[in-house]
């Protein structure tokens, strides 16, 4: 038996682990724009990366290592060192040395960017700020901020799990991610730190398992980001784990921060789950969930408050799994819009649909009706706001 219990620190909350994020210089108005995640012990790392195929520099850089053990990562925001080329993996290994020379308890480190696609590391900013790092820093909430780009708050939450006999052990995690989110792992970093004692081979097939649920079950705008990273670090220092209890708290995890970016979309109002049951199998529910929360145009009936379950309908149809409209049946919450071919949507439940919609978080159900596969995807809306943003990315 265990019990999950939360707890303040994210990725500071594991024991042995350290975080902060400064000011160099790369945002303006003096906010924080790079962070540290350190280890006082080596730690097994497992790792999920974007299914992109233009992979960023940091991702072909932590991949060319091999099997290994570090105790340091080092984030940066506004330059995502993608599509620069063996010049962009040259950069990293700059950096990277300097702050070795600078911390020599730093052992094999790593790095992760996000922003601008297509521009150099600003890496003798970055060099001169990483020195003043304090190693001995717990800011668990600096570090969250530091990494944000176009987010609007900080993500970040931390677990104790305590196991029977008095053993526990600490998960914390932070993440960032606001667009180019898209159920295929999203546009995001998320690091995440633990003091359980599991292996490396344990600690990634759970990961892999999680992601499939949460990350990849998000989507805000339908783009893949060249950067996307899952990091997940266990130094073992609790001396405990429990293989039930660790992939629970895990996912719980993952997919509060997966919810947490999909409610901060760029201009997003609504977190929308879609819930699919009745497909023939596990995977068509999953195409069909993940094609509604990509669809544009649920995304702005959902942004105009209409209940346009039609857009429902025609999306699942669309989204090629196996279906008929004479076993279909369509919920906004508990409100049936459509039964199985029988039309119920009238002046007396188009209110109740409409009010529904008006929430910043609820559910839109669908039943194909046809056997046990279920899947749950999750998506926000898409209106003015998310225009003007991507418009002035760059300025």
């Amino acid at each position: 038996m265990y019990t999950i219990n939360s707890i303040d620190g994210g990725v500071c909350a594991a024991k042995g682990f350290f975080a902060d994020g400064i000011h160099i210089g790369l945002k303006k108005e003096g906010a924080k724009d790079i962070a540290f995640i350190y280890s006082s012990s080596l730690c097994a790392i497992a790792s999920v990366f974007t299914t992109n195929k233009m992979t960023a520099a940091p991702i072909r850089h932590f991949r060319a290592k091999g099997e290994f053990e570090g105790n340091f990562v080092l984030i940066n925001s506004k330059n995502a060192n993608a599509m620069t080329g063996s010049a962009g993996i040259l950069d990293i290994d700059e950096v990277l040395n300097a702050v070795q020379t600078q911390f020599p308890q730093i052992i094999d480190p790593v790095m992760s960017s996000t922003g601008v696609i297509g521009v150099r590391l600003p890496k003798a900013k970055i060099i001169e700020g990483s020195m003043n790092f304090d190693l001995t820093r717990r800011d668990g909430v600096s570090a969250s901020e530091a990494i944000m780009t176009t987010d609007t708050f900080s993500k970040r939450i931390a677990f104790e799990i305590k196991l029977d006999g008095g053993m526990s052990f600490r998960i914390g995690a932070m993440a960032k991610g606001a667009g180019m989110i898209n159920p295929a792992m999203a546009t995001m970093l998320c690091f995440i730190t633990t003091d359980a004692a599991v292996d490396k081979a344990t600690m990634q097939s759970i990961l892999d398992e999680c992601v499939h649920t949460t990350f990849n079950a998000a989507s805000v705008d339908g783009d893949t980001s060249t950067n996307d990273t899952v990091l997940l670090m266990a130094n073992g220092t609790s001396g405990a784990f429990h293989a039930g209890a660790f992939r629970g708290a895990l996912e719980s995890i993952m997919l509060f921060l997966a919810k947490e970016m999909v409610r901060d979309g760029e201009g997003a109002t609504k977190l929308v789950t879609y819930k699919v049951t009745g497909a023939i199998n596990h995977k068509e529910a999953e195409i069909a969930a993940k094609a509604l929360s990509n669809s544009l145009l649920v995304k702005t009936a959902l942004f105009g408050q209409d209940p346009n379950w039609g857009r429902i309908a025609s999306t699942v149809g669309a989204s090629g799994v196996m279906c008929d409209e004479a076993f279909l049946s369509i919920w906004f919450d508990d409100v049936c819009v459509y039964r199985k071919g029988e039309l119920l949507f009238n002046e007396e439940l188009e209110p109740l649909a409409a009010a529904v919609m008006q929430k910043s978080a609820f559910t839109i159900h669908c039943d194909i009706g046809l056997q046990e596969g279920e899947f749950t995807a999750y998506g926000c809306d898409l209106g003015h706001e998310y225009v003007k943003i991507n418009a002035d990315y760059r300025t």
